[in-house]
């Protein structure tokens, strides 16, 4: 078996060199193959010029900041390992966690393991913001992960193939995870204090991208590979309802000669007929987009370094 780890960084030219130290010597212990992956994330500080120095280590710097998403799934897509860890690179995961994640999975035969946050070190607000997204989450999915954001996780390679991030949907991995039937499991992880730096999310800004993310969440659930299910019922009710009083106002038009030209009811009618075209043409194109399986990459890597 062999390992790979994942690490977005941003803005982290303090804290990566401290956190490969930590890792290089965990991952001797284990006695396994392993690569050390960082994805810089654009950033306009001195973390790529940090990470040039560090040995082992693979690197991949984006042109810009394209956001967490694109960073996993940029380390996805050159991971070679059978198990792929993802943590972030602020020192607050503790790779000392890495053995234990390890043994449960191989001891639960689980597919995806979520650490959990138990005793969060965040501010106040954080913390609170962080509580209310996970509950809603789990009880609009049915997903009975506790922090279904937290960056350190462990995946068996074969999940990692069925993942395709996008916007900000880095944060609903375990939800996603579960519509596909993999087993997923969590463990409690010892939370640390950020050593350097500051968050790169307020929480004003969290909470705004993560309310449209989850909304989409809850459509790519149930729509993900029948969008014309969505917008083509939606689409033809709407049809129906402005032809039935367009109907209707043809009847009396015809039948008791009144004036209809100038009633709102018709301009309803014919706004719903309208809008319901619309829809169910949506839901048309969606269904091509589907079928010409693009899967694009929206990033553009500015430089790759490996050093053994």
């Amino acid at each position: 078996m062999s390992l790979s780890i994942i690490i977005p960084v941003y803005n982290e030219q303090d804290s990566v060199a401290v956190l490969h130290a930590e890792l290089f010597g965990v991952l001797e212990k284990i006695n396994k193959e392993y690569e050390i992956i960082f994805i810089d994330d654009g950033s306009t500080d001195n973390t790529l010029d940090e990470l040039r120095k560090l040995s082992p280590v693979k690197v991949i710097s984006f042109s810009r900041n394209f956001g967490k998403s694109q960073a996993l799934q940029a380390g996805f897509r050159v991971a070679k390992g059978d198990y792929i860890f993802t943590m972030d690179g602020d020192l607050q995961d503790d790779p000392n966690e890495i053995p234990c994640f390890i043994e449960k999975m191989e001891k639960d035969n689980s597919d995806l393991i979520c650490g959990w946050k138990k005793h969060r070190l965040d501010n106040a607000a954080k913390r609170f913001v962080s509580k209310i997204a996970n509950g809603l989450t789990r009880f609009f999915t049915g997903t009975t992960v506790h922090d279904m954001n937290c960056g350190f996780k462990l995946y068996n390679k074969e999940v990692v193939k069925t993942i395709d991030l996008y916007g900000d949907m880095h944060r609903y991995i375990p939800a996603l995870v579960a519509t596909r039937g993999f087993r997923i499991a969590e463990l409690p992880i010892n939370h640390r204090k950020r050593k350097f730096g500051v968050s790169k999310y307020g929480n004003f800004r969290r909470f705004s991208k993560s309310f449209f993310d989850f909304v989409t969440l809850l459509l790519v659930r149930r729509f993900i590979d029948r969008p014309m299910h969505f917008f083509g019922i939606i689409g033809t009710i709407s049809s129906l309802v402005g032809i039935i009083i367009l109907t209707y106002l043809a009847y009396i038009k015809l039948f008791s000669g009144a004036v209809i030209g100038s009633r709102p009811l018709l301009l309803l009618g014919v706004l719903l007929v309208v809008i319901g075209i619309q829809l169910f043409s949506s839901g048309f194109l969606g269904e091509l987009l589907i079928r010409q399986n693009a899967n694009r990459n929206v990033y553009t890597v500015r430089e790759e370094i490996e050093r053994v």
